[in-house]
Protein backbone atom coordinates (compact mmCIF):
# COMPACT_ATOMS: atom_id res chain seq x y z
CA UNK A 1 0.00 0.00 0.00
CA UNK A 2 1.37 3.49 -1.00
CA UNK A 3 0.73 6.24 1.30
CA UNK A 4 1.16 9.94 0.39
CA UNK A 5 4.31 11.81 2.17
CA UNK A 6 2.73 13.89 4.99
CA UNK A 7 4.66 16.67 5.98
CA UNK A 8 4.63 18.52 9.52
CA UNK A 9 2.41 21.39 9.29
CA UNK A 10 4.59 23.74 10.53
CA UNK A 11 8.39 22.78 9.87
CA UNK A 12 7.24 20.86 6.83
CA UNK A 13 9.84 18.00 8.12
CA UNK A 14 8.57 14.36 6.80
CA UNK A 15 6.31 12.73 9.31
CA UNK A 16 6.57 8.90 10.23
CA UNK A 17 4.52 6.96 12.08
CA UNK A 18 1.39 7.52 12.56
CA UNK A 19 -1.26 7.91 10.12
CA UNK A 20 -3.09 10.77 11.54
CA UNK A 21 -0.05 12.93 13.11
CA UNK A 22 0.43 16.52 12.24
CA UNK A 23 3.66 17.73 13.82
CA UNK A 24 6.88 16.19 14.26
CA UNK A 25 6.88 17.25 17.94
CA UNK A 26 5.19 19.31 20.83
CA UNK A 27 7.30 22.49 20.03
CA UNK A 28 5.93 22.73 16.18
CA UNK A 29 2.76 21.94 17.32
CA UNK A 30 2.42 25.01 19.93
CA UNK A 31 3.94 27.09 17.30
CA UNK A 32 1.43 26.81 14.82
CA UNK A 33 -1.23 26.80 17.10
CA UNK A 34 0.24 29.74 18.86
CA UNK A 35 0.19 31.23 15.25
CA UNK A 36 -3.31 30.48 14.47
CA UNK A 37 -4.46 31.81 17.57
CA UNK A 38 -2.70 35.35 17.47
CA UNK A 39 -5.04 37.15 15.73
CA UNK A 40 -7.59 36.10 18.30
CA UNK A 41 -5.62 36.31 21.08
CA UNK A 42 -4.66 40.47 20.14
CA UNK A 43 -7.84 41.24 19.73
CA UNK A 44 -9.00 40.11 23.60
CA UNK A 45 -5.86 41.29 24.67
CA UNK A 46 -6.18 45.10 23.80
CA UNK A 47 -10.20 45.11 24.55
CA UNK A 48 -8.95 43.73 28.05
CA UNK A 49 -6.65 46.09 27.94
CA UNK A 50 -8.48 48.68 27.47
CA UNK A 51 -11.27 47.66 30.01
CA UNK A 52 -8.83 47.67 32.76
CA UNK A 53 -7.58 50.95 31.76
CA UNK A 54 -11.03 52.33 31.67
CA UNK A 55 -12.14 50.97 35.48
CA UNK A 56 -7.97 52.29 36.44
CA UNK A 57 -9.39 55.36 35.56
CA UNK A 58 -12.47 55.38 37.28
CA UNK A 59 -11.19 54.09 40.34
CA UNK A 60 -8.70 56.77 40.27
CA UNK A 61 -11.14 59.66 40.33
CA UNK A 62 -14.40 58.10 42.23
CA UNK A 63 -12.82 58.04 45.59
CA UNK A 64 -16.45 57.10 47.44
CA UNK A 65 -19.34 55.82 46.08
CA UNK A 66 -20.28 59.21 43.86
CA UNK A 67 -18.10 61.20 41.76
CA UNK A 68 -19.02 64.06 39.35
CA UNK A 69 -16.16 64.99 36.84
CA UNK A 70 -15.24 66.54 33.86
CA UNK A 71 -15.87 64.18 30.82
CA UNK A 72 -12.55 65.88 28.81
CA UNK A 73 -10.92 65.00 32.42
CA UNK A 74 -11.17 61.42 31.20
CA UNK A 75 -10.32 61.74 27.91
CA UNK A 76 -7.19 63.66 29.03
CA UNK A 77 -5.90 59.97 31.09
CA UNK A 78 -6.65 58.14 28.30
CA UNK A 79 -10.59 56.59 29.02
CA UNK A 80 -12.10 55.06 25.86
CA UNK A 81 -15.77 55.82 25.91
CA UNK A 82 -16.40 52.21 23.58
CA UNK A 83 -15.49 49.55 25.92
CA UNK A 84 -17.62 48.56 28.83
CA UNK A 85 -18.04 45.48 30.15
CA UNK A 86 -22.41 45.85 30.73
CA UNK A 87 -25.39 48.22 31.15
CA UNK A 88 -27.63 49.17 33.10
CA UNK A 89 -30.79 50.55 33.21
CA UNK A 90 -32.80 51.97 36.19
CA UNK A 91 -36.56 51.70 36.56
CA UNK A 92 -36.53 55.37 35.01
CA UNK A 93 -34.92 54.30 31.98
CA UNK A 94 -31.44 55.79 32.79
CA UNK A 95 -28.38 53.47 31.25
CA UNK A 96 -25.30 53.73 33.22
CA UNK A 97 -21.91 51.96 31.61
CA UNK A 98 -20.24 49.59 33.81
CA UNK A 99 -16.68 48.93 33.53
CA UNK A 100 -16.49 46.04 36.20
CA UNK A 101 -18.07 47.37 39.59
CA UNK A 102 -17.58 51.14 38.37
CA UNK A 103 -20.03 52.80 35.95
CA UNK A 104 -20.86 56.10 34.46
CA UNK A 105 -23.51 58.24 33.43
CA UNK A 106 -22.99 61.06 30.70
CA UNK A 107 -24.58 63.77 32.13
CA UNK A 108 -24.24 66.43 29.69
CA UNK A 109 -21.34 67.36 26.91
CA UNK A 110 -19.22 68.41 29.81
CA UNK A 111 -19.95 66.35 32.80
CA UNK A 112 -20.19 62.48 33.58
CA UNK A 113 -21.24 60.78 36.80
CA UNK A 114 -18.76 57.73 37.99
CA UNK A 115 -20.68 55.60 40.59
CA UNK A 116 -19.30 52.38 42.35
CA UNK A 117 -21.20 49.80 42.61
CA UNK A 118 -21.01 47.00 45.02
CA UNK A 119 -22.70 43.99 47.09
CA UNK A 120 -24.34 46.55 49.48
CA UNK A 121 -25.70 49.67 47.09
CA UNK A 122 -27.30 50.00 44.12
CA UNK A 123 -27.68 52.79 41.84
Amino acid sequence: MNTPDRNCLECETKLLGRSDQKFCSDQCRNAYNNKQNSDANNLVRNVNNALRRNRRILDGLCKGEKQKVNREKLIQKGFSFQYFTHQYQTKTGTVYCFCYELGYLTLNDEEVLIVRRNSENSI
